[in-house]
């Protein structure tokens, strides 16, 4: 008997294999298509700069200003300028302040030329002796050689100025000032408050700064050459208020060769000096200065071909920023060596007083020192 077959299903008929592998494909072709756009994505965003900001810690180091130690102010030398010597009072100490960082003050640029150096230096020295006519003969001379120095133009605005010839003092002052801080330093600020300021009249102190009466003690004592001690009183008026640095007194001393000729002091060695009270209080309206003058002896051939020299006499001027404010000479025949006639001053018919006794606070073995008060 024949079996009958059973009848088929349409699940038979469908290819299972061919239909997992299908799908097995579109699965990996999925996943490629995804991986593919990550790193489409991945590279795209790696082409984009990025400014990533951090803050960085970094030390600052804070200096502390160190106060340089005081250093002492040497006290004033007596300053030989031929013809004569020149005393000036030595500048206050400074006050004494908190400490600070100062700015670096402006120095004075220094003459290049030396030539033009040394004739600046000769003009100072000629207007403070009261000779102006050599100084703008020197200063003319160094402004051949150095047309452009800040130096040279503000002497001769100085001299000019004590000329009384403001005009020219003017313009040499402003080419300092145009010269700027570069080019002139510490003068550019000096040029401009004389251009600011403007000029003071040389005569201007006139009766309110003097000579007192000069003492003249002639030591018969003295060993090792004759020993002559002036003491110079500078008198001041009352309410008037006076630069203290400008203030110089100009000795001229003059001696006597065994021949009779009157003969200018050459060596200042031979003269020490020294302000009785410093600093300076003007008590009684005046301060003195003490001038001790030594004649060293001579050898016998010294003597024999330039004579024996002993003290004839002295002129003594009182200078105030370069003006000269009064002289005394003695005997007054000296008034006539000195190189340019003085201003008319209080002092010209005073006569010196002479005395035979050291004062009571004069200490001959420290002759230069006032005496030390007793307690």
């Amino acid at each position: 008997m024949l079996l009958d077959k059973p009848p088929a299903t349409s699940t038979g008929n469908i290819p299972v294999f061919p239909v997992a592998c299908w799908v097995l494909g579109l699965m990996a072709f999925t996943q490629l298509l995804v991986a593919g756009m990550a790193m489409a994505t991945r590279l795209e965003d790696s082409r984009q700069v990025r400014v990533v900001e951090k803050e960085v810690l970094k030390s600052v180091v804070m200096r502390v200003p160190t106060t340089a130690a005081p250093t002492s102010t040497p006290s004033s030398s007596p300053l030989a300028l031929a013809p004569g010597v020149i005393s000036r009072p030595p500048a206050p100490p400074p006050l004494a302040t908190s400490p600070s960082v100062s700015p670096t003050p402006l120095r004075t640029p220094q003459i290049a030329d030396p030539g033009s150096e040394r004739m600046v230096d000769e003009a100072r020295q000629a207007r403070v002796a009261g000779d102006m006519g050599k100084a703008v003969m020197k200063l003319e001379e160094a402004l051949s050689r150095s047309p452009d120095d800040p130096a040279v133009h503000y002497e001769l605005g100085v001299v000019h100025e004590q000329m009384g010839v403001f005009d020219t003092a003017a313009d040499h002052y402003e080419k300092v000032f145009k010269m700027g801080i570069s080019g002139a330093g510490a003068l550019y600020e000096l040029a401009a408050a004389k251009l600011r300021d403007g000029f003071e009249q040389p005569d201007a102190m006139l009766g309110k700064l003097s000579l007192g009466r000069v003492r003249i003690f002639n030591d018969p004592n003295a060993e090792g050459g004759q020993h002559v001690v002036l003491t110079i009183p500078v008198q001041k008026s009352p309410a008037e208020e006076i630069d203290v640095g400008e203030i110089a007194v100009s000795v001229l001393f003059f001696n006597r060769t065994s021949s009779g000729e009157i003969v200018q002091l050459e060596d200042a060695t031979w003269v020490t000096e020294q302000w009785v009270t410093l600093p300076f209080d003007w008590a009684g309206g005046e301060e003195s200065l003490r001038m001790n003058y030594v004649i060293p002896p001579q050898d016998k051939q010294t003597e024999h071909l330039f004579g024996d020299r002993t003290y004839y006499g002295q002129v003594v001027s009182l200078i105030y920023k370069g003006t000269v404010l009064d002289v005394q000479a003695w005997p007054r025949d000296l008034a006539a060596r000195i190189p340019k006639p003085p201003a008319t001053g209080p002092g010209n018919g005073m006569l010196p007083e002479f005395q035979d006794k050291l004062p009571p606070d004069f200490d001959p073995e420290n002759p230069l020192l006032p005496a030390l008060p007793v307690k």
